[in-house]
């Protein structure tokens, strides 16, 4: 079974395949080729792989190769991790929504508007080759923002692609660690867009878990997102959000912290990773451990502004953990080769789970899974202030798929102005001019 990986000079790429490489059963993946367009951080990325297949006999071999449909022709699985504009767009996203006072974050807000503007042109040319040269293949999309880019590729595969993220398992474990469950026998019911769901009950023997939780200020205190949001908070929600809603419910702490931030994390991020790949580019370098210190810091700084917000403090130790959404798309993939049944929170589209979204609109759900894909379950409705965030934000992933299809400037500026997080036409102007000049990539905007 051939798995091909877009982005496969990513600095996550070892987490899948350190995950693959913990497959031993009938049916795994056999082959792994990676497709980037920087030869450099291909070479760097395939030297970590082979440090972590050393010694393990049956490690699927690795082809690297800068030619697309040379990676794409005979592939049974396509995990798309492409990063449009590198981290340095992402700093720009950022910087240009924080000089204007708003969010500049990469999937929420001005800055999540402006990565899916020039992304989604990118990843439907993507779908239309898959669908062209690997029919077959199944689509696993971790590309950011992952719910927008997801439903842009189902235009062109249909239910073929799914989209994974972390967010929503880690937050369900979490949940169930803190309750003294066995996060492997947790139903976790959760619902909402990616980036933007809550969790609303965890069963365990379908005995709903989570009112336990709700009504004891300490446990809600004793885990990550109960010290993020507050137990005031959660206790009023009657729900756990996922970590992305700090920056809806805390917004104007959180764009102040980044404003007051010595460096954004795109910023952060982007001069770490040119140090990484600098070092690799050193024959000598000790490639699998320089990468895992990399790793380290970069897991142990995640969403540090927000937890300076609300005084929650370092991260757990267990929040350090791997096994995020590499063991997601692990799972989603042996589910779907191997008729291997089993539930998943994916990216796919609505059908009747959300009543408040129509049939074709990709949401984040729980979903049987078999080897006829991803089937969303119907969850119960989402409350009216759930339901007014998710139709928003909905409302504004279509006007950027309107406009990255139409061209057309107008439709880009009302796409910023109808973000919540963005609470003013004349800035939503400003930050197209802002990304356009940022970006070469939004050059394709110059139609009224």
């Amino acid at each position: 079974m051939k798995l091909t990986i877009l982005g496969g000079g990513g600095f996550r790429v070892p987490l899948v395949y350190g995950a693959l490489l913990g497959d031993h059963a009938e049916g795994r993946v056999s082959r792994v080729t990676l497709y980037d367009t920087d030869a450099d951080r291909l070479t760097a990325v395939a030297r970590v792989l082979d440090e972590q297949a050393r010694d393990i006999p049956d490690a699927p071999p690795v082809v690297a190769t800068t030619e697309l449909d040379e990676a794409l022709r005979g592939a049974d699985f396509v995990f798309s991790a492409i990063r449009v504009g590198g981290l340095a767009g992402r700093a720009a996203d950022e910087r240009v929504a924080l000089d204007l006072g708003v969010l500049g974050q990469e999937t929420v807000g001005a800055g999540g508007i402006a990565y899916g503007l020039r992304t989604v042109p990118v990843a439907v040319e993507l779908a239309r080759r898959i669908a062209r040269l690997a029919p077959h293949a199944w689509t696993i999309n971790f590309t950011n923002p992952a719910g927008l880019v997801t439903e842009a590729m189902a235009r062109h595969l249909g239910d073929r692609v799914i989209g994974i993220c972390d967010s929503p398992v880690g937050l369900g474990r979490r949940i169930a660690r803190t309750l003294g469950a066995d996060p492997d026998r947790a139903w976790i019911d959760y619902a909402g867009l990616n980036h933007l769901g809550w969790v609303r009950g965890l069963y365990v023997d379908g005995r709903d878990e989570l009112p336990r939780l709700l009504a004891d200020p300490a446990l809600l205190s004793s885990f990550e997102e109960g010290r993020l949001f507050g137990a005031d908070l959660l206790a009023s929600l009657g729900a756990v959000p996922n970590e992305y809603l700090h920056y809806y419910y805390f917004n104007r702490e959180a764009v102040r912290a980044y404003q007051e931030a010595e460096q954004t994390r795109g910023a952060f991020l982007r001069e770490q990773q040119e140090g990484f790949y600098a070092r690799m580019r050193q024959p000598g370098t000790p490639a699998l451990a320089t990468w895992d210190r990399t790793r380290a810091e970069r897991e142990a700084t995640y969403m540090a502004e927000n937890r300076e917000v609300a005084g929650a403090g370092e991260r757990a130790e267990s929040d350090l953990e791997s096994g995020g959404y590499e063991q997601v798309a692990l799972a989603l993939m042996r589910a779907i080769a191997r008729n291997e049944r089993t539930s998943l929170i994916l990216d796919v589209r609505n059908r009747t789970a959300l009543s408040c979204l129509d049939a074709e609109a990709v949401v984040e759900v729980p979903c049987l899974v078999d080897a006829n894909g991803a089937h969303p379950v119907a969850v119960s409705p989402l409350p009216y202030d759930a339901a007014g965030l998710v139709t928003a934000v909905k409302a504004v992933e279509r006007t950027v798929l309107e406009a990255a299809e139409s061209r057309s400037r107008a439709a880009a500026v009302r796409a910023f102005a109808l973000h919540p997080l963005v609470d003013s036409v004349v800035v939503a102007r400003k930050l197209v001019d802002g990304y356009i000049a940022a970006h070469p990539q939004l050059a394709y905007l110059d139609r009224p």
